[in-house]
């Protein structure tokens, strides 16, 4: 079984966290909801999440894939935050799958792992740097990274994710379950 991490920061979007964090299970995927800097994580939006775990006690070898929630306080924590960034990095030097929704991609370039291709919410690309940026996709994967738009796009990349972890056969079904024709 696929295993991801999730990393919830303060001020994450609670839209893409959940979205994201539902469709993966529905996939079949471990999702592992760590908290940074503490268990119970409050939202953008005033919602609060029960993390699973610490992110320190988080390790690369364990995991498929770390993918971060956007909201722009909660990404700049996790762009902070050096135990997030030592894991993506990790991640990266294992060949591993990395993965930012919204603002989040900006934490990610922060770690020095984004690719040249990505995308992200509209107006962050000016924080990350417009070469490679694209507006015309969902969900954007190049090489071991995935990225997507927003809390619009979340089911979307979810799923893009789970056929990618898990195949195609899961993420059609699963596509047609949720009702998810426009991804």
């Amino acid at each position: 079984m696929a295993k991801v991490c999730v990393p919830l920061a303060k001020g994450f979007e609670e839209i893409e966290a959940v979205a994201l964090i539902d469709v993966m299970r529905r996939g079949g995927i471990e999702v592992v909801v760590a908290g940074v800097n503490e268990e119970l994580v409050t939202g953008a939006n005033g919602i609060t999440v029960k993390a699973d775990t610490d992110i320190k006690y988080v390790v690369a070898d364990e995991l498929d894939m770390v993918v971060l929630p956007g909201g722009w306080e909660g990404t700049h924590l996790l762009a902070e935050n050096e135990t997030v960034q030592q894991l993506l990095k990790d991640m990266k030097a294992k060949e591993k799958i990395v993965g930012a929704i919204c603002a989040a991609p900006f934490a990610l370039k922060a770690a020095g792992v984004l690719s040249e291709k990505y995308t992200c919410y509209p107006s962050v690309e000016e924080q990350i740097g417009k070469e490679g940026y694209t507006d015309k996709m969902k969900v954007v994967e190049d090489g071991n990274v995935m990225t997507s738009r927003g809390p619009g796009t979340a089911i979307c990349f979810g799923l893009s994710i789970v056929k990618r972890l898990v195949g195609e056969e899961t993420y059609l079904t699963l596509k047609e379950g949720l009702l998810a024709d426009y991804c």
